[in-house]
């Protein structure tokens, strides 16, 4: 049901496909490969965060929470730059 409502605004999913039938892989084979990869990346850096810096969002509001995030991956940025 979530496909299908990302699909009815226009949005394509790059979410694989658990595979339990044979189409399953035809689906997996139409996403774009450039942009999954993407998306790897991103899952990649999230997580690399998530191991530093901890995974609990503590602001209780979305601006707070957004703003916590933004300085996370800014301290992050900071840490690895620092390393170089």
């Amino acid at each position: 049901s979530l496909r299908e409502g990302l699909r009815e605004l226009g949005i394509r999913p790059l979410i694989k496909h658990r595979i339990f039938a044979p189409y399953d892989h035809a689906h997996n084979a139409r996403i774009d490969d450039n942009r999954y990869n993407q998306r790897s990346m991103t899952e990649t850096v999230n997580s690399a965060v998530k191991r530093s810096l901890g995974f609990a969002v503590r602001a209780r509001s979305w601006f707070r929470e957004f703003r916590e995030i933004a300085l996370m991956c800014v301290v992050y940025n900071i840490k690895r730059f620092v390393k170089q």
